[in-house]
């Protein structure tokens, strides 16, 4: 059997899930299919990608039970996840051990931002920063560009999803891409070049051209988005790879991009 071509060194953004868990009040999506970890493992496998990274999927909510087995089972692997603002510093240790790097705000499509001044919040941003871990923030551009620079200011590490999801009619002056683009001179803010077809219509290219301009390979990270939330059948993992490839085209830069992810999720 011949070995896959080496893919990107890190997918740092992908979904597993099984169709019986407790899915969150409003959720905007209700999974009619299982997407395991052993499933995510083989697609890993079979693009020659040797790490990967579980992002918290919004419908899921706080429940993180499933991820937090797969994490104690494959150390290949790691995750952000959703918490309750209270929850406490114990347990946040625990996930620390697991193999959790961060907390996740996955707000599209939902009403209302979480209040980052209350002093909840502001006790878990500070635990957060404590940690070493990141947020991990999916939103419309707008909200990111209002989030986006309270959470610099608290002192946590900022991942921003899916080019701060754009617009076609802004493009790079799109509020999300500008707001992500102000966040990276902090220092600690990462973007990933992940999911254009959640953006359709927009120069990725030219988006990713502008990133690796500004904040260079070391704030820049791959993502696949497997398996494709709502478009499970419509896009492939071998696409997602070509998009990479194609939106950075320098090899140089694309394994850098592989050794910043390798570093900020703790697999170096």
């Amino acid at each position: 059997m011949t070995a896959p071509n080496p893919g990107p060194l890190v997918d740092t953004h992908a979904h597993i899930y099984l169709t019986d868990q407790p899915l969150v009040e409003g959720a905007t999506h209700r999974p009619k299919h299982a997407f395991t970890t052993e499933d995510y493992l083989k697609t890993l496998d079979d693009h020659g990608v040797l790490f990967g990274v579980i992002a918290a999927p919004s419908f899921l909510g706080s429940y993180n039970d499933y991820t937090l087995d797969a994490l104690r089972t494959h150390r290949r692997l790691r995750a952000t996840a959703i918490v309750e603002p209270n929850i406490d510093l114990y347990n946040l240790k625990g996930m620390d051990a697991d193999g959790i790097v961060g907390i996740r705000f996955s707000l599209r499509d939902y009403a209302g931002l979480p209040d980052l001044t209350t002093p909840e919040y502001k006790r878990l941003l500070r635990r957060v920063a404590d940690l070493g871990w990141h947020v991990h923030i999916y939103a419309e551009g707008e909200r990111i560009a209002a989030l986006a620079p309270v959470l610099i200011d608290s002192g946590v590490n900022l991942v921003i999803d899916h080019f701060g999801n754009p617009s076609p009619e802004l493009g790079v002056q799109s509020p999300g891409f500008q707001a992500a683009l102000r966040a990276v001179d902090s220092g600690r803010c990462w973007v990933k070049i992940s999911a254009p077809y959640r953006s359709p219509g927009c120069d990725h290219k030219a988006l990713a051209a502008k990133l690796i301009e500004v904040a260079g390979p070391e704030r820049l990270l791959f993502g696949s988005d497997w398996p494709f939330v709502g478009h499970e059948t419509k896009i492939t993992f071998r696409q997602t790879i070509d998009w990479f490839e194609s939106f950075v085209p320098d090899a140089t830069i694309r394994n850098r991009i592989g050794y910043t992810a390798a570093r900020l999720y703790r697999f170096a």
